[in-house]
């Protein structure tokens, strides 16, 4: 991944680590397991997520949403927990992976394979999972409220995070549990082996302060698919991303992490390598749709908490508050309800009636949007915009292509101008491979400002030598639509967004294979109303030639709208 990945790298190959449970003397009971993150090395202090203690609980899971529970001493947990830790040889290099063999340490189903040209090479094995204890369950309070305002109420039917997809058969009791546990997490203390040395003592990881970190700001996660299953293939395996969106303590991502991941911890490039978050939910539903984002617990509140409950427990336990890593730098950069790349600030929250979406404003008085967002010329549109302030504008629908044509466009003209709010620069050419972002408001709508996911402009499709489709590889979800779609490095608005992928035999969404509507078929007409008032540049969108409405059809025709509007 380069230099610039490289400290984030470093930190998630030392830190990581697997985190098994299980009976004591109940093989037939099986395990459970997670991701966790290596705080200390000599003495070992780990932290994971608390899910997997939920089956141990004396008092049950109920416990976990006392009135006031910030923290469970250890034994809130049943005598017969035993834990195992497996983390990777202290030697963190660059070579990491490479250096892996095939130890006996994968689940026998994984262990009965034979090498194939694809696998690792031998080498010195994993060292084998550590004994350890648990020494409290603690909670960030601020995690769970906020929590609790952006998806609890009304907004909990609409709402899954439990690490199955919502099809799997889960019981209800167990998705209860996995419920509760959200925003808990364990401090365990590992027993020392054998190979432990002097110089591995003390902490292993910096933590980025609250706030440290700006939305859009680049994010490494490291965590273990499936947990135990095969840690020689799936130990602290990575993901990049961007920090999607926060409310506090309460992040997103669109790195891609998966069941078993949970408790990874989440790295920052700035500052260099610092431990940002752990993941609280892999995967995350809105209506039975996969959105794409990973729901994230930021580290700094929950050391702070472990910090202060360990000073108030008795002297061997108190004095494992001091090996608790420092948090590192002060906050930087743009607040992180500052969206980036540049060029973003003009993203704005679009509503028509009961409908809302995504939109940017292309002038101080213009906004564009989709067609299904706002679909009636002469309605009425209150647009809202987060930056530089909160402001909300009335404006009405111009323009807006028919059912029939292939572009999904509507144009607003608001009653006043957008004070302060950035005029994107419409971009000339598109480049496959470089790397973008969309900004908009599926995920929380004005609560907490537009979300942003990063990827890759995956297509450019053309027609007679002119792009009339772009795709990208951003995670985008329902109220993305009409968002705008930049250049990350350049700034530059590439297009704007219309749908993403739906497969209309299994009712499956693909967040991650999206199309735009490239802003050159759109900026001519636009700059004609903009100086003229003159719809008739826009109106010619109905027209497109067949072969567009080929394209936009995904290469078959319907005989009726496609179902994956957003």
């Amino acid at each position: 991944m380069g230099r610039r990945w490289g400290s984030a790298m470093r930190a998630a190959e030392l830190t990581g680590c697997v985190v098994s449970a299980s009976r004591a003397g109940q093989p037939e009971a099986g395990s459970w397991s997670c991701s966790g993150v290596v705080l200390s090395r000599s003495p070992g202090l780990v932290l994971c997520h608390g899910g997997i203690f939920t089956p141990f609980l004396r008092a049950g899971s109920g416990a976990l949403t006392a009135d006031g529970a910030a923290f469970l001493p250890g034994n809130s947990c049943t005598d017969d927990l035993r834990l195992h830790v497996l983390w990777s040889p202290t030697a963190a290099s660059s070579s990491g992976r490479a250096e892996r063999g095939r130890p006996g340490l994968c689940t026998p189903q994984c262990a009965g394979l034979e090498p194939g040209p694809l696998t690792r090479p031998r080498g010195p094995p994993l060292q084998p999972p550590r004994p350890a204890e648990l020494l409290l369950l603690l909670s960030c309070p601020a995690f769970r409220a906020h929590f609790a305002s952006l998806f609890g109420g009304e907004a909990a039917e609409l709402w899954r995070f439990a690490g199955a997809a919502p099809d799997d058969e889960v019981s209800e009791d167990e998705e209860e549990d996995q419920l509760r546990a959200l925003g808990w997490f364990a401090l365990l203390r590992v027993r020392p082996g054998q190979e432990d040395e002097a110089k591995d003592r003390g902490p292993a990881v910096a933590v980025a302060p609250l706030g440290a970190v700006s939305k859009g700001a680049p994010l490494l996660a490291c965590g273990s698919p499936f947990g135990a299953f095969c840690p020689d293939i799936f130990l602290n395996t990575l993901s990049r991303g961007v920090l999607s969106n926060a409310a506090g303590p309460l992040l997103l991502t669109d790195a891609r992490c998966l069941p078993g991941t949970e408790g990874g911890g989440v790295f920052a490039v700035r500052p260099a390598g610092a431990l940002v978050a752990l993941v609280a939910a892999p995967l995350c539903w809105k209506v039975r749709e996969w959105v794409g984002l990973s729901l994230l617990c930021a580290a700094a509140p929950l050391i702070q908490a472990a910090r202060v409950v360990l000073s108030s427990l008795p002297s061997d336990a108190a004095t494992l508050a001091a090996l608790l890593p420092p948090e590192e730098g002060a906050p930087w950069g743009l607040p992180l309800n500052d969206p980036v790349p540049q060029g973003a600030a003009s993203a704005v929250l679009v509503e028509c009636g009961t409908v809302w979406g995504s939109g940017v404003a292309v002038t101080p008085r213009l906004v564009v949007t989709c067609r299904h967002v706002a679909p009636r010329e002469g309605a009425r549109v209150l647009v809202w915009s987060t930056t530089p302030k909160s402001a909300q504008i009335w404006g009405h629908v111009v323009f807006a292509t028919q059912e029939t044509s292939p572009y999904d466009i509507a144009v607003v003209s608001l009653e006043k101008e957008l004070d302060g709010v950035p005029r994107p620069v419409p971009a000339e050419n598109f480049h496959e491979g470089e790397a973008v972002s969309v900004v908009g408001f599926g995920v929380f709508g004005q609560t907490c400002g537009p979300s942003v996911t990063s990827g890759i402009l995956s297509a450019v499709v053309q027609v007679d030598d002119t792009p009339v489709m772009l795709q990208t590889t951003c995670a985008v979800h329902g109220g993305s639509s009409g968002g705008p779609l930049f250049s990350t490095y350049s700034g530059d608005l590439l297009g704007i967004v219309a749908s993403n992928t739906r497969d209309n035999n299994t009712g499956a969404t693909y967040p991650h294979l999206n199309f735009s509507v490239p802003i050159t078929v759109l900026q001519p007409a636009l700059q004609c109303y903009s100086q003229t008032g003159d719809l008739g540049r826009l109106r010619e969108l109905d027209n497109a030639p067949d072969p567009v409405r080929v394209v936009w059809r995904l290469q078959r025709p319907l005989p009726e709208a496609p179902r994956s509007k957003l």
